[in-house]
C-alpha cells in the first residue's frame, strides 16, 4: 500500500506540473532559441525541488494533517498567515482560471467532434468545470485514481507526438539563439511557473501520513520527470518549427497548428490535440485539488461542507474563464509572482524561523545559508521580471 501511494503521489507531482505551463514553453522559449531555454528550465528546477524538500523538512514541525495554511499560522504566527493564505489564493485561483479557460475551450471543441453536437464555449467551459469539480469533491484518492488513467493516457499521447515530430527535426533551428537579451528575461516567469506544483505538497503530505522518506522520493522523482519531458518536448517544437514563425504566430491554437502542418499526416494533429487536452486536464485536476484542501482547512472543513467548499474553489475561476477566455499566457505570467512568494520566500522565511525556534529536525535539507540566499536571489529575479514586463520595459508573451 505504501509503495501504491508514492507512485500515486510522484504522479499528482508530476502531473500538476506537465499541464498548461508545458504547453507554453515553446512560446515563452520561442525567441530565446533551445539552448538558452535549457539552462534556464534545468536552473528553475532545481530551484522548485529544493524549496519543495524545504517543506517536507518544515512538515516535520507539525501534524501530516496541516497545509500550507496552518504551517505559516504555526511558525509566522497571524502575519506570516495572511501572507500564505492571499499568496495561495492568487496563485490557485489565477492557474485555475488559465486552465479553465484553456481546457474548456478545447473540451467544448472535442464534444462537437465525437457527438456532432453544437455547443457554444461558455457551456463547454462550464461542463469541464463541473466535471472536474466532482472528482475533487470526492477525495484525493479519486484524484490518484483519475490522474493514474489520465497520466498514461498522457504520456501515450505524448510519445506519438514525439514519434511523428522528432524525425522531422531540425538541428539549425535548435542552434537559434536570442532574438534580443530582453526575451530571455521575459521567458524566465511562464517557465518558472510550468514547475510549480507546491500546492499540492500538503495533500501529498497528508496522503502519505507525512512519511519523511517516501515524501522526497516522490516529490525529487515527481519534479525531474517534468524537467525529462520538457527537455523532449522544447526539442520537438523548437527544433520543428522556425524560430521566426514561433516569434510571428504565437498563442496555444497558433503553436498546435503549426505543429500539426509540419507533419503531413491526419494521425498527427489528434495526437497533439489530445496531449494538450490531456496536460491541461491533469494539472488542472492537481492545482485544484490543492486549492480545495486550503480553502478547506480555511473553512474547518467536515464531510457535510465538502460541496460548499467545492463551490468556492470552482465558481472564481470559472467566472473569469467564461468573462476572459484568452486570459491563458497572462493569467500564467502573473501567477509567478504567487508562485514565487509561495514556493521560494514563505519557506526560506519559514525555514529560518523552525531552525532558530524548534530542534533540529531528523531531515534537513542540504545546502545551508548559501543556498537559502541563492533561493532567495533567484526569487527576487523572478519578480523583478514580471514587474518589468507588466511596466512594459519588457516585452509581453504569447
Amino acid at each position: 500500500m505504501r509503495k501504491s501511494k508514492i507512485i500515486g503521489s510522484t504522479l499528482i507531482i508530476a502531473g500538476t506540473t506537465i499541464g498548461a505551463g508545458m504547453l507554453a514553453l515553446p512560446l515563452a522559449s520561442a525567441g530565446i532559441g533551445f539552448s538558452t531555454s535549457l539552462i534556464i528550465m534545468t536552473f528553475l528546477w532545481a530551484l522548485m525541488a529544493y524549496t519543495a524538500l524545504m517543506m517536507v523538512e518544515l512538515h516535520q514541525h507539525a501534524n501530516s494533517q496541516a497545509t500550507l495554511h496552518t504551517l505559516a499560522m504555526q511558525i509566522l504566527g497571524k502575519r506570516g498567515k495572511w501572507v500564505a493564505s492571499l499568496s495561495m489564493l492568487f496563485l490557485f485561483y489565477s492557474l485555475c482560471a488559465a486552465y479553465i479557460a484553456a481546457g474548456g475551450t478545447q473540451f467544448g471543441e472535442r464534444i462537437q467532434q465525437w457527438t456532432g453536437l453544437e455547443i457554444t464555449a461558455q457551456n463547454g467551459t462550464i461542463i469541464f468545470t463541473l466535471l472536474v469539480a466532482a472528482i475533487i469533491v470526492i477525495g484525493t484518492a479519486a484524484v490518484d485514481r483519475v490522474n493514474r488513467v489520465l497520466f498514461a493516457l498522457k504520456l501515450i499521447a505524448m510519445a506519438s507526438v514525439l514519434l511523428f515530430l522528432a524525425p522531422n527535426v531540425t538541428q539549425s533551428y535548435l542552434l537559434s539563439m536570442p532574438i534580443k537579451q530582453g526575451l530571455v528575461i521575459a521567458a524566465i516567469p511562464v517557465i518558472f511557473t510550468s514547475f510549480g506544483f507546491h500546492g499540492s505538497i500538503p495533500a501529498i503530505v497528508r496522503y502519505l501520513d507525512g512519511d519523511t522518506k517516501s515524501l522526497r522520493k516522490a516529490i525529487i522523482i515527481g519534479s525531474a520527470i517534468p524537467l525529462i519531458v520538457y527537455i523532449f518536448w522544447q526539442v520537438v517544437t523548437l527544433g520543428v518549427v522556425s524560430q521566426t514563425e514561433l516569434v510571428n504566430n504565437q498563442g496555444l491554437n497558433a503553436l498546435i497548428t503549426q505543429l500539426s502542418n509540419t507533419v503531413r499526416q491526419s494521425n498527427i494533429s489528434h495526437a497533439i490535440s489530445l496531449f494538450a487536452d490531456l496536460a491541461l486536464l491533469t494539472s488542472f485536476l492537481g492545482v485544484s485539488l490543492g486549492l480545495f484542501e486550503f480553502l478547506g482547512d480555511s473553512m474547518n472543513k467536515t464531510h457535510s461542507s465538502r460541496l460548499v467548499t467545492g463551490v468556492v474553489t470552482f465558481i472564481p475561476p470559472m467566472g473569469f474563464a467564461l468573462f476572459y477566455p484568452q486570459g491563458f499566457i497572462t493569467a500564467l505570467g502573473y501567477a509567478a509572482i504567487a508562485l514565487a512568494i509561495l514556493a521560494i520566500f514563505l519557506p526560506i522565511v519559514m525555514i529560518i524561523k523552525a531552525r532558530l525556534t524548534y530542534e533540529r529536525a531528523e531531515y534537513q535539507v542540504a545546502g545551508g545559508k548559501a543556498a537559502i540566499t541563492l533561493c532567495a536571489f533567484a526569487g527576487v529575479f523572478i519578480i523583478t521580471a514580471q514587474l518589468m514586463i507588466t511596466s512594459g520595459t519588457l516585452p509581453t508573451l504569447g
